[in-house]
């Protein structure tokens, strides 16, 4: 990835800040400093492919084989392509998606048995990638395959050999959790085709419609079609496969546009004429890479290593990956009742990993994207209106069920408590505490009554996750609390300031843990914190210790004082598991018990601020931003989540994190670069100054605001509107502790 590398010298030259314009020579390199790449090895499971900023279209090639490494589509070190797909999730650990599946190949072409099929062989030394932009050789066949995208359309080009050629329109082929539940193609001219895929899989119910045009009208179409049956209901639907055939000579290019609608071919339609109306693949090329500029450039940094630049416009790349546009031009979107609604004058969303990216991925978009983070809470409250619940992990229009709490929660109060957007906050508080108060939820009746989830002793009444479901529930109950206090509802704020204080009674004393407990109130005398159980979701009892951010001061108290806390979270970070333990696939990036690859612990190294103990959390930010984060393949440490281990960067390169996201506040930790800029919608631009900062001077010593001594461990929500400078002196040694 030489290109991009170089990319990131020029960054210097994009510390402009003049409200609201941004000229094509500032941003000019930003989507080519961006490495597609990373995550793609490991357990990073993202995609290389081609996307706009949030994009419904995610036209990424596919490896062709299933398999946890490939759940993405694409896994680095594989050495196949199979085709390339028009959805994709971006690591998210869930088989899913891959439709719409193209495929060039020359006459006679190569095919293995399934579940590969129809492939060629491929090598990276012929592969780029940047931002909105992929282009690959395939080798058998010496086709080049390129890609790009709009919003809503993915376009492709390929260059051919002179040769018989076909492309092929593969809607039979699913991988890992996908399931092929019905298909068509038709032939509307000799350069339009259209149809439906509909599978199964994590989204229960998946309709993806498209109209495809061809640049060059294909000489012959051969469909062919099988029977899909189950032994209880027989034939549910048709598989479908079709090859188009052409003559091409040497060098000869074929575009292939394809729009994608959630609702109907006639809204695919009506995507394809309004956003690719021609086939000008230079056009919309250009046009993917000046959208990325736009939004890259919202972020200016200066300094640090080259690589430190890829990582972090990388990581603000992957943040802005999901979620993912869900309806059509037009406003109409299909919702979790199983109807077409009209979606007027906002743009509806779809893919929320919301026990992820409610820490830190939303957080970040009320600086980056407010306008879109309005449009996804009115979805969010349009799907509690079609569905009776906020979403927990909705997907193509229907709700999964997949992780736990109610995390849409948090984003809607930060946003509110930001001042943000002009969504329905009546509305929006009525959906909160319906989706809290479901009885018959996932342990949510037990929890109201009992004040915590119980791990029931009766295997038949068991529910999954009950320690964490209860520490999930009571930082969003803390959440709605906050929304009704603003609003002026101090009944509401009182019950549920109250049930934010149900993760006490699953604190055990006598082992300084919290832990499970049954019907009875009893804690499981076998209880070990290293081990990783269904009690306690991805994680141990050591790395949900921390899962209190409403309450930090609380959870101080409790352990016995600022002493034993910090004794205990120096524990977390030094206990390393024993050398023959068997982690699970979730504990990654570990440091002792600390795991950056998984989410729950994401705001753990910056509670040694709320102890007085600032150079800890400068050390450890830094350790894992340098050696967590890395411009390779493999330079993701966990699941990029949709966006959460990517914003946890970009939060903590500018020197700074959310721990508790509805706070308005953020920990102080340590920057990346000398200098950053955020420019902000109301045209203001919050500055970072850390002259000298680099791997060496990674410690605060110092801290001003505006030019006057600052001191508080955090800086505010107000602060950082109003276009404030935000000044650290570093050094090579730990600095006096500068706040109260």
């Amino acid at each position: 990835m030489k290109h991009m590398l170089l990319g990131g010298c020029c960054l210097g030259l994009l510390l402009s800040c003049a409200p609201n314009q941004t000229t094509q020579q500032e941003t000019a390199d930003l989507a080519g400093v961006v490495n597609p790449m990373i995550g793609t090895d490991f357990t990073g499971n993202t995609y290389p492919g081609a996307q706009v900023p949030f994009g419904m279209v995610q036209l990424s090639p596919d490896n062709g084989l299933p398999g946890w490494d490939r759940i993405s589509g694409y896994f680095y070190p594989d050495s196949t392509i199979a085709g390339f797909s028009h959805t994709h999730l971006s690591g998210t650990g869930a088989g899913d998606l891959y439709d719409i599946l193209f495929m060039p190949v020359t006459r006679p072409y190569k095919e293995a048995e399934g579940p590969l099929g129809i492939y060629s062989g491929f090598s990276h030394d012929e592969e780029r990638a940047s931002a909105g932009y992929y282009r690959v050789r395939l080798k058998d066949y010496d086709i080049v395959a390129e890609l790009t995208a709009t919003e809503r359309c993915g376009v492709q080009r390929y260059t051919f050999p002179e040769a018989d050629a076909s492309i092929f329109l593969n809607l039979k082929k699913a991988m890992n959790w996908d399931y092929t539940l019905d298909s068509h193609i038709e032939v509307v001219d000799s350069v339009t085709i259209r149809g439906y895929r509909f599978s199964q899989g994590w989204s229960p119910k998946q309709h993806v419609f498209f109209e495809t045009r061809f640049s060059k009208p294909f000489e012959a179409m051969q469909l062919d079609t099988t029977a899909i049956a189950t032994k209880s209901r027989g034939r549910i639907g048709t598989a479908s496969v079709a090859r188009f055939d052409f003559k091409t000579a040497k060098d000869e290019q074929i575009v292939v546009v394809t729009a994608l609608s959630g609702v109907s071919a006639e809204g695919a339609h009506k995507n394809l004429v309004a956003e690719a109306p021609d086939m000008n693949f230079e056009g919309y090329r250009q046009r993917a890479t000046e959208v990325w500029n736009q939004e890259l450039a919202k972020i200016a940094v200066k300094g640090g290593t080259s690589d430190d630049r890829v990582n972090f416009y990388t990581a603000l790349y992957h943040s802005m990956i999901a979620p993912t546009i869900y309806s059509d031009v037009d406003g109409a979107y299909f919702g979790p009742d199983g109807q077409t609604h009209a979606g007027e004058g906002w743009t509806n969303y779809s893919t929320f990993s919301l026990w992820d990216t409610y820490r830190a991925a939303h957080p970040l978009f009320t600086y980056t994207q407010p306008q879109r983070a309005n449009d996804m809470i009115k979805g969010f409250l349009k799907f509690y209106e079609q569905h009776g619940a906020l979403p927990l992990w909705n997907l193509y229009g229907w709700e999964t069920d997949m992780m736990i709490g109610y995390h849409a929660v948090p984003v809607i109060v930060d946003a509110y408590l930001k001042g943000i957007g002009d969504f329905d906050a009546e509305k929006a508080l009525e959906a909160c505490i319906a989706s809290a108060n479901r009885d018959d939820y996932r342990g949510i009746g037990d929890y109201k009554r009992l004040g915590y989830v119980p791990a029931y002793s009766d295997q038949k009444r068991w529910e999954s996750w009950s320690l964490s479901k209860t520490m999930e529930y009571a930082y969003d109950d803390y959440c709605i609390a906050r929304m009704a206090e603003k609003m002026g509802k101090a009944e509401i704020a009182k019950e549920f300031y109250a049930r934010s204080q149900n993760y006490r009674n699953v604190y055990n004393p006598a082992t300084s843990f919290f832990q499970p407990r049954d019907e009875q109130g009893r804690f499981n005398p076998k209880f070990n914190p290293d081990e990783y159980t269904e009690d306690i979701c991805e994680s141990n009892g050591w790395q949900y210790m921390w899962s209190v951010q409403q309450d930090i001061d609380g959870l101080i108290q409790l352990v016995g004082g600022k002493a034993r806390f910090t004794e205990k979270l120096d524990s977390m970070f030094t206990y390393t598991p024993a050398s023959d333990e068997e982690l699970p696939i979730f504990s990654t990036g570990m440091i002792g018990q600390y795991a950056h690859g998984n989410e729950p612990g994401h705001h753990v190294i910056y509670l040694f601020n709320k102890v007085g103990q600032p150079w800890k959390t400068q050390q450890y930010a830094s350790k894992v931003m340098r050696e967590l984060y890395l411009n390779t393949p493999a330079g993701l440490c966990g699941n990029e989540d949709c966006g959460q281990m990517s914003a946890w960067l970009v939060f903590s390169a500018m020197g700074f994190y959310p721990v508790d996201p509805i706070s308005g506040l953020y920990e102080i930790g340590t920057p990346l670069f000398e200098e950053v800029k955020m420019q902000l919608a109301n045209g203001k631009c919050f500055t970072v100054k850390a002259p000298g900062a680099s791997a060496e001077r990674i410690y605060v010593q110092s801290v001003k605001l505006n030019g006057a001594p600052y001191n508080k461990s955090y800086i505010t929500h107000e602060q950082i509107m109003s276009g404030a400078t935000l000044e650290l002196e570093m050094g090579a040694e730990p600095g006096p502790v500068w706040y109260e």
